[in-house]
């Protein structure tokens, strides 16, 4: 097997480690908005994420950076709780009146607040992944290689993760004719105030 081979199944298999949950339930939190309702910023998010922990993966990997792993690890869930909080200020008004720009990569979208959230947050949660992928590397100086298809397997899992939920989402939707969030707020909202259009 080849080292890309090898370090790609690495990154994809740490994703659906138990021991990487915190980065699951994070990329979960940051996508739920989305996830009935529109497929290309969910990927244009956890590329986004991806973006962000490459760049700190890389720097701590090869000690390029120092910093303390137990302020990673309570950085973590902070970002966690940020993100859920952000998602549900976010709720009322994005799902009543709908008036996100129509999905079109690139421009205004690729530089949304969602985005630039994941890609911050990213950066710490890469610190959070350095220290396994350190230990995988020993004392080798210069894993050019490594990194990158460690990162691409981090990516391949996370898409796949997220297209199973997807999935989940549309069946849902589409099967079980269940209601969409926006349209469940929208009738409580209009349910107690009946003169708003």
């Amino acid at each position: 097997m080849s080292v890309f081979t090898t370090y790609l199944q690495l990154g994809f298999f740490h994703i659906f480690n138990l021991q990487a949950y915190d980065h699951l339930v994070f990329l979960l939190a940051l996508c739920a908005p989305y996830v009935l309702r529109d497929w290309r910023r969910v990927v244009l998010l956890v590329t986004s994420f991806t973006v962000g922990h490459s760049l700190t993966l890389v720097l701590a990997t090869l000690d390029l950076v120092n910093y303390s792993p137990q302020l990673i690890e309570t950085l973590i869930p902070v970002t966690i709780i940020l993100t859920a909080l952000l998602n549900l200020a976010r709720a009322g008004h994005a799902t009543l009146r709908r008036t996100e720009p129509a999905t079109t990569i690139g421009g205004p979208l690729v530089l949304a607040l969602p985005n630039l959230l994941a890609v911050g947050f990213g950066l710490i949660h890469g610190l959070g992944f350095s220290s396994y992928l350190r230990e995988l590397l020993g004392q080798q100086r210069r894993p050019v290689l490594e990194l990158f298809s460690f990162n691409v397997g981090v990516e391949l899992g996370q898409l796949l993760i997220v297209g199973l939920i997807l999935a989940l989402g549309y069946c849902l939707v589409r099967g079980l004719d269940v209601a969409r969030p926006y349209n469940v707020v929208k009738t409580l909202h209009h349910s107690t105030n009946p003169k708003t259009p």
